[in-house]
């Protein structure tokens, strides 16, 4: 625990910011990839809608698995929100299975490539947790390393983003992604993104 606890610098801060928590310029991609969430599930369902309303997808997957405390999967849930906001149900595609990012990505690119055909997609629309932030397009770029990644993160914390380390629970969520990143580098998981 003493990971997510400890004083941090100004400047380890500044670089979490400048490194972690980006989002990239919004542009008109092929696909959304919904990551699945346990939480802010409205919310990602009204943010897929609103750039379903502003042409900036033509389909979705949605991706994630049941997990404890219910009896639907987070695809289940998070699609039938989508539906509700008006996205169609015919452009949303599923997978049930995933418990973690990598799942997401692992078990969505069948599907993907079974529905569309994966060399049809040449630019994808990560749509996640803030606090997760570029560890979606890493896992993403891990397995997909041609595709074109744009990030979008949303969360519901009042806390501004660039502030998040003076918020108790935004800061652990925050440092327990950051402290993720160099382990899975080095075990394969993710890959560098965006390259320099």
């Amino acid at each position: 625990m003493h990971h997510t606890t400890r004083p941090l610098s100004a400047d380890e801060i500044a670089e979490i910011n400048r490194i972690h928590l980006i989002d990239t310029p919004l542009r008109p991609a092929d696909l959304l990839f919904v990551f699945g969430t346990r939480e802010d599930e409205a919310l990602r369902a009204d943010t897929a809608a609103r750039l379903w309303r502003e042409g900036l997808f033509r389909w979705s997957i949605v991706s994630g698995g049941v997990t404890p405390g219910s009896e639907q999967s987070e695809c289940t849930i998070i699609k039938a929100a989508m539906v509700a906001a008006g996205i169609p149900a015919d452009r949303i595609l599923e997978e049930h299975r995933a418990m973690n990012t990598g799942e997401n990505v692992i078990f969505s690119l069948p599907v993907i490539d079974a529905a569309l055909g994966l060399h049809n997609i040449r630019s994808v629309i990560c749509l996640g947790n803030t606090w997760t932030a570029r560890r979606y397009p890493m896992t993403l770029h891990r397995h997909w390393p041609e595709v074109e990644k744009i990030l979008l993160t949303v969360d519901s914390f009042a806390t501004p983003r660039a502030l998040w380390h003076t918020d108790a629970e935004f800061r652990r969520r925050v440092l327990h992604e950051w402290n993720k990143i160099e382990p899975y580098k080095a075990s394969g998981f993710i890959a560098d993104w965006p390259e320099v």
